[in-house]
């Protein structure tokens, strides 16, 4: 956006009160009458006469000079305009979200407060917080992994953070199996972070069951993430004890309850090792809070510079008031000429 200024604004101070003076004495100057050359016994006869047309238009040119003395006047105060720009300088965080999306997370438990056939199930809360997270982290580049039976990335490091919502829309119960391998799906998020230069590198790691899947384990692989300098937060999702799940019978659909066990020592562990934390969410409430704490805890330190770029305006002035000048002594010159 542009931006007017005047580089010798304190000349305005000095020079508007003297062209006002100027003004005054212009205007009590130009109400003065001059003495009459020639007597006359009366002068009734010619006070009846009115001013002539040409005589009004020349007191309208005169009238130029003060519109060419206002321009010359602000001319010399150097008007610019310029546009001002920021350049931003942030130390940012690069981020691997790690979600769970095992047969396990068609669990209906964390919208405990809705009637069951219109809860959502743990992936579906999960990525509505996933979602708001990602928006609030817009100097962070983000990536995601997903994992079941295998882990593998579905979101390499990005800024566009639109692409981010993309790949959270097309995530699917099952979609890298039903069994869950933390260990692999932790590996490969820190292979991603790995040749990152971002000043702080961090995993959020988002489970509700235990490893029982994959050639790596989680002990394994956090020690992998530590000596990478990557910290881990581990988030157990999932109420305690029973969970309901809908499942398909002969007589159509019916809710079942079933255990799903969290390894929380082993989430805890993770994250003590990395210099992380563990986090546990029994409900969406709870899950939304996790996701604020942590972005809380992750803030990018940001720098920004501001600076303007002028443009010396100033001929945009002084040109038209020469103009006006000149039209001014042209006419004076010609056709509204005073004879002596």
């Amino acid at each position: 956006m542009s931006e007017l200024h005047f580089a010798d604004a304190g000349l305005l101070w000095l020079l508007a009160p003297a062209y006002l003076l100027w003004l005054g004495l212009w205007w009590l100057l130009a109400r003065r009458r001059t003495a009459a050359a020639v007597r006359f016994s009366t002068t009734r006869t010619l006070e009846r006469l009115r001013p002539s047309k040409t005589l009004i238009m020349r007191r309208l040119v005169q009238g130029l000079r003060l519109l060419t003395v206002a321009l010359l006047v602000l001319g010399m105060a150097r008007p610019q305009t310029g546009r001002r720009q920021t350049q931003v300088q942030t130390e940012g965080i690069d981020i691997i979200l790690v979600l769970d999306t095992s047969g396990s997370m068609q669990a209906l438990d964390l919208d405990a407060d809705r009637a069951v056939n219109r809860r959502r199930n743990r992936l579906e809360v999960a990525r509505a917080v996933v979602e708001r997270f990602v928006q609030k982290r817009q100097n962070d580049q983000i990536g995601m992994v997903v994992f079941g039976n295998e882990a593998f990335t579905q979101c390499p490091l990005t800024l566009d953070h639109g692409v981010v919502a993309a790949f959270l829309e097309r995530l699917e119960i099952g979609m890298a199996g039903d069994g869950t391998a933390i260990g692999s799906a932790l590996g490969t998020a820190v292979k991603r972070l790995r040749d990152s230069e971002a000043e702080s590198k961090v995993i959020i790691l988002l489970t509700d069951g235990r490893n029982n899947a994959g050639p790596l384990s989680p002990r394994k692989a956090a020690e992998i993430a530590q000596t990478f300098d990557t910290r881990v937060y581990t988030i157990g999702v999932g109420t305690r004890g029973k969970a309901p799940f809908i499942v398909d019978s002969l007589f159509g659909k019916r809710v079942i309850y079933e255990d799903v066990e969290i390894d929380e020592e082993m989430l805890r562990e993770i994250s003590a090792l990395t210099g992380g934390s563990y986090f546990r969410a029994e409900d969406s409430e709870a899950l939304a809070e996790i996701y604020d704490e942590i972005d809380r805890l992750e803030t990018s330190e940001i720098t920004t510079e501001s600076y303007m770029e002028y443009d010396e305006r100033y001929r945009r002035l002084v040109l038209p008031a020469l103009g006006l000048l000149l039209f001014e002594t042209l006419l004076l010159g010609t056709r509204f000429r005073k004879l002596p």
